[in-house]
């Protein structure tokens, strides 16, 4: 591709997103190429009430980007990777996988997380993810979780009107747009979402000028730990709408793989925690899916299925 042809970066236009489309357009002008954004509205952006598990969970973010692709309206398409599916039947494929900014959630809690440490209370915490809910009634069955939607700004506003104690929100996708104040806590001791705080690039397959530029801002630990991570996803047949975590780190030339996966009300859990060398963790989230399913996790995707019908 001559440097003087402008690539076209397709994105949504949620603040966030814009930003996240920003970020690889500067990497690709740092290399000598020429931008453009597109902006898409997807499905995701413009219901913002009904439940994402009943709008069919992951695509209904993905599916006008991957449509503008398609049809050639774009040549490259800019997402959080935890919202794509861990299979992909369309002819698109992941070029590059930038390096994956904090994986936590957050708790945003306006009057502050004082009624945490009463045993007592019962507090009214927002999340639309039933992996948030999952792990959130299983550290504090008294709770109450409600839903909200909406991209940043839209649930910040929410937390401010509405008389709930807080809502969780992914750290990253805070502090990528300087809201990072707004964070009253880190929650640790969640599981993150499978590819959480990672960003990914998506290509038409066969495009191997595309892939070619794109591979350039792949970053090899990124895509090691989210690879295992959508490994676990994938086999444990979870998607995005199950209560089911799954984190990997690198430290000293070796992996920190954790999993969980929990009934929707929280009451059962199954935890998988496993430290490897690099040169050996391919088949770590495989065998992390494996373990936890032989334990009876199997109930955990029995139970998503039965409430999605």
């Amino acid at each position: 591709m001559s440097k003087k042809t402008s690539i076209r970066i397709g994105t949504r236009d949620s603040q966030l997103a814009t930003w996240q489309a920003k970020q690889v357009a500067k990497k690709l002008q740092d290399l000598g190429y020429e931008t453009e954004l597109i902006f898409v509205k997807s499905e995701g952006d413009i219901d913002l009430t009904t439940p994402l598990t009943e709008m069919g969970g992951k695509g209904v973010f993905t599916k006008a980007l991957d449509d503008a692709q398609l049809n050639d309206e774009i040549d490259i398409a800019v997402h959080s990777f935890k919202d794509l599916p861990t299979e992909n039947p369309l002819p698109l494929k992941v070029a590059a996988i930038m390096k994956r900014a904090d994986a936590r959630d957050s708790l945003v809690a306006p009057d502050g997380t004082g009624f945490l440490n009463d045993p007592d209370y019962e507090a009214t915490i927002a999340t639309s993810s039933n992996r948030r809910r999952a792990q959130w009634l299983h550290r504090y069955p008294n709770h109450n979780i409600v839903n909200i939607r909406g991209n940043v700004n839209t649930r910040l506003e929410k937390v401010e009107k509405n008389d709930w104690d807080g809502a969780i929100f992914a750290a990253a996708g805070l502090e990528r747009i300087d809201l990072g104040h707004h964070i009253s806590e880190y929650l640790d001791w969640i599981v993150s979402a499978a590819a959480q705080g990672a960003m990914a690039v998506m290509i038409r397959e066969g495009d191997s000028e595309m892939e070619e530029i794109i591979s350039q801002l792949d970053h090899d630990e990124t895509a090691l730990c989210t690879t295992i991570e959508r490994d676990f996803l994938h086999d444990m047949e979870a998607g995005c709408s199950a209560p089911v975590g799954a984190y990997a780190y690198i430290e000293n030339s070796h992996v920190h793989f954790k999993a969980i996966a929990l009934t929707l009300d929280g009451m059962e859990s199954y935890d998988y925690e496993e430290v490897v060398s690099v040169g050996e963790a391919g088949e770590l989230g495989h065998s992390a899916a494996q373990a936890l399913l032989s334990e009876g996790a199997i109930k955990v995707i029995e139970e998503m299925k039965k409430s999605e019908k």
